[in-house]
This record gives structure tokens, C-alpha cells and sequence, in this order.
């Protein structure tokens, strides 16, 4: 998965998280809130190794551009 993906869906994992956990506060629901809580947590995970994936390629990318100038 490219690091815009893993970002697109952490983002929609951590809104419906927050969704499930409010629908379960209004209903009463604490499985609802545990699911929603959950989801936002996995959201957060996969925005996380988005940016991850940015870094190491940023990294990556300005090594290279230090090795071409040094030719």
C-alpha cells in the first residue's frame, strides 16, 4: 500500500471509529463504543506508517540526491 493510501484509510477508519463511539454513547452501548474506540485506534496505526513511509522515502530519496552530486 502506498503511504497516501495508508493515510486515506486511517483517516476514514479514525471518522467511523468516532461515529461507532458516539452511536454507542447515544444507544448506550458499550460494545458500539469498544468497536468505534478500536477503529480509531487502527486508523491511527495506518496514518502512522503512511507518514513512516514518507520519511523513509524522503530519506531514501535525499541519500540518492547526495550520491549523484558527490559523481
Amino acid at each position: 500500500m502506498s503511504s497516501t493510501t495508508d493515510k486515506i484509510k486511517g483517516t476514514a477508519n479514525q471518522a467511523m471509529g468516532n461515529m461507532k463511539q458516539a452511536a454507542g454513547k447515544a444507544t448506550d452501548s458499550a460494545k458500539l463504543q469498544a468497536e468505534g474506540k478500536g477503529q480509531e485506534m487502527k486508523g491511527h496505526a495506518q496514518k502512522a506508517m503512511g507518514e513512516a513511509k514518507d520519511a523513509v522515502k524522503h530519506g531514501a530519496d535525499k541519500m540518492a540526491d547526495e550520491a549523484h552530486r558527490k559523481l
